[in-house]
């Protein structure tokens, strides 16, 4: 069975009930629920309560940093107190986007992970054009061993960087798209018990569905891609990144 470790089921169009019915037909039957801010973070509390292979991450993005206020963190860290949060995220630096100033991101970041070792819970990482940085910001606030790079987009030098300190590696649907040969480098460099699978729904959908609404039913379209990178099996790879989605986000077996 496959586990897509980052979604964001409260910004599909369709059903979450339609979505979820639709991943567990694909095999997808464990899957991360991503918040982006508090309103999105409670909805995906909510939606974890609701369906039992769900499970959710609560945070603020890098790009809303600005509404990590002392209000927002608290309510924040009430939130990921339910049982069916697993996660602090996403967070990190994203100097890709127009948004909050990377100082105003900083302070977020950093709050975010203390949060995170605070109540034993995964970080789940953020990086848009800020590798260097990110990597100093976690070795400073010595980040939790549970750290994931979701949707990862370094290269096989960010990719030591984290095998090195055990950090986990996470790749979405753009690792199958033909000009990410780049990225492709950098999945097969991960060592495998550091790999994740997810679909970042609804963005990023694999080839052939490119540009087209994503779903976590097509996360086999992404594992198929790194099983081809590893010279492993479909099965194999689903199997491999499963197991290692239940370490990283301590999820039950």
């Amino acid at each position: 069975m496959y586990i897509d470790s980052h979604c964001h089921l409260e910004l599909m169009e369709a059903s979450i009930h339609e979505v979820v019915r639709r991943a567990c037909d694909a095999g997808v039957a464990t899957m991360v629920t991503v918040g982006n801010d508090l309103a999105s973070s409670a909805e995906c509390v909510s939606t974890a309560a609701s369906f039992d292979g769900v499970y959710a991450a609560v945070g603020i993005h890098p790009t809303n940093a600005i509404e990590a206020t002392e209000h927002v963190l608290k309510r924040l860290a009430d939130l990921a107190r339910h049982p069916k949060v697993v996660a602090i995220g996403e967070t990190g630096l994203d100097w890709f986007r127009e948004g909050a100033p990377p100082v105003r991101q900083e302070d977020s970041f950093r709050d975010h992970i203390r949060m995170a070792k605070d109540l034993d819970k995964t970080l789940v990482i953020h990086d848009r054009d800020a590798h260097d940085a990110i990597v100093e910001v976690l070795l400073d606030e010595r980040a939790p061993q549970r750290t994931v790079f979701h949707c990862f987009s370094g290269g096989v030098e960010l990719v030591r960087a984290c095998a090195e300190q055990g950090w986990f590696m996470s790749f979405a649907g753009n690792v199958t798209f033909r000009n990410a040969p780049d990225l492709r480098e950098a999945a097969a460099a991960v060592p495998v018990d550091l790999l994740l699978a997810e679909t970042d729904a609804p963005f990023l959908s694999p080839h052939p569905h490119r540009g087209r609404p994503n779903e976590p039913a097509r996360l086999p379209l992404t594992v198929a891609q790194l099983a081809e990178l590893h010279g492993s099996t479909p099965e194999d790879m689903a199997a491999v990144t499963g197991d290692n989605a239940r370490r990283a986000f301590a999820l039950p077996s």
